[in-house]
């Protein structure tokens, strides 16, 4: 039995801190895991940035309530879990992810939360555990499904590693050149190609 783990942001949303930035113009604000691959270093830069800008979690939340999701995303979704269960595992945060879990159809999601303070200043975030995305590949594969990991990032590479089968989705330029082990899709309809690939009785 086959179960799919896909990354949210570059999958099925945009990069939520990407756009954040572009509101606030503060540039670096724009780098994500697929640029820094150590997560713990980006994390911490990004909260030092929002302190320094006297940034709140209300001002993330309302540029977030205005995203939408990647066009395709909701039909490819529901495309997908009509054949598999699907578990979206993201590096995000349970205090950012609501409004775009609503516009796709709210599936499962695995992710992160934030410790905010009472005037709603980000003070720290907490992981669900290290190198979660790795470790809910290996729990599902213990349970007897076959994994099939979908990421982008570098931060997504442990997850792919520990699948049955990894996929790149529209991966950067250096994560794709660092890991060209794994097979590349650039939109939904190769995406889908991939998946029904493996998924193929025999």
């Amino acid at each position: 039995m086959f179960i799919v783990c896909a990354d949210l942001e570059g999958i099925f949303t945009p990069e939520i801190w990407i756009n954040f930035s572009e509101i606030t113009g503060i540039e670096e604000l724009r780098l994500t895991t697929r640029d820094i691959s150590d997560y713990n270093v980006l994390m911490k830069r990004r909260l030092a940035i929002l302190e320094e800008n006297n940034l709140k979690l209300d001002d993330i939340q309302a540029v977030i309530r205005k995203m939408e999701p990647i066009e395709g995303a909701l039909a490819f979704l529901n495309w997908l879990r009509a054949l598999v269960e699907v578990i979206i595992v993201s590096d995000t945060y349970v205090e950012f992810a609501g409004p775009l879990m609503e516009k796709l159809d709210r599936p499962t999601l695995f992710c992160n939360t934030l410790s905010v303070n009472g005037d709603g200043s980000i003070t720290g975030y907490n992981l669900r555990q290290e190198d979660g995305k790795k470790k809910v590949a290996l729990a599902l594969k213990s349970l007897n499904y076959r994994v099939i990991a979908v990421g982008d990032s570098y931060n997504d590479i442990t997850m792919l590693q520990a699948a049955d089968h990894g996929i790149l989705y529209r991966p950067p330029d250096n994560v794709k050149a660092e890991y060209d082990g794994f097979p590349v899709a650039y939109n939904y309809k190769e995406l889908k190609e991939r998946l029904l690939d493996i998924m193929k009785p025999g």
